[in-house]
């Protein structure tokens, strides 16, 4: 059985896109945080995540030994935006609730 996706659910995707669009044409870089740099680190199987470990415990300090930083490329926040104007285009090119088919 298929599901029959509404005018309101199209509307609502084609929101969250847009606005993820925006959020990531407005974000250059996202630094993450020691644990979660380890955590993907060990995760990966990467050796950084050796190294973060190591000195954390060595130097016992508040300071990150080991960042990662995330640079999201510029086609990622157009093609949300492109894609969500999309969809809030179509869904309001639907006929609406109760309009019969």
């Amino acid at each position: 059985m298929l599901l029959d996706i509404t005018r309101n659910q199209w509307f609502y995707a084609g929101l969250v896109l847009l606005a993820l669009g925006l959020q990531f044409r407005f974000v250059e870089a996202v630094q993450l945080t020691p644990e979660f740099t380890q955590f993907i680190g060990q995760s990966t199987g990467s050796p950084a995540a050796a190294v973060n470990s190591i000195g954390q415990t060595l130097v016992q300090s508040s300071r990150p030994v080991v960042t990662a930083t995330v640079r999201l490329p510029d086609w990622l926040g157009y093609s949300l935006l492109s894609v969500g104007a999309v969809l809030v285009l179509h869904s309001l090119a639907m006929r609406g609730p109760g309009g019969g088919k």
